[in-house]
């Protein structure tokens, strides 16, 4: 098994250097598979997703629908993927930063409230203020 960086992830996805990117696509698309897969872990995901937003000025629908695909493929394993579905669908919805929805998500799993200071962060994800 493989565990990918984010640039050799972001060269495949965005397909913006001729050299990287071919070798990304050649690794992902004819050595990977369901029996050798490639591990992406959270940590990835969202350097992933910030990189499609500050860099490709891509939207929560667009990171969503992207990465989402990651987690339909066979040739990738996904760290918390549960959690990282979860996390999309209140991403996609706006107003709330990805890794946000994350730590809710995890959280959730473990039947765990999240503590915050950030009160826009718990009324909009169902955080609980500390005070």
């Amino acid at each position: 098994m493989w565990a990918l960086d984010t640039n050799v992830l972001v060269r495949y996805l965005a397909q913006d250097d001729a050299r990287q990117s071919a070798l990304a696509t050649r690794l992902i698309e004819q050595q990977l598979s369901a029996a050798e897969p490639a591990f992406i872990c959270l940590v990835i995901l969202l350097e992933t997703a910030w990189v499609m937003e500050s860099r490709y000025a891509a939207d929560a629908a667009v990171v969503t629908d992207i990465l989402a695909d990651l987690l339909d493929t066979a040739a990738f394993e996904v760290q918390e993927a549960p959690a990282v579905r979860t996390a999309f669908a209140r991403y996609v919805r706006g107003g709330v930063d990805l890794h946000e929805c994350l730590i809710v998500a995890l959280a959730q799993q473990r039947k765990a409230t999240v503590l915050t200071f950030d009160s826009k962060a718990a009324r909009r994800l169902g955080m609980q203020v500390l005070r």
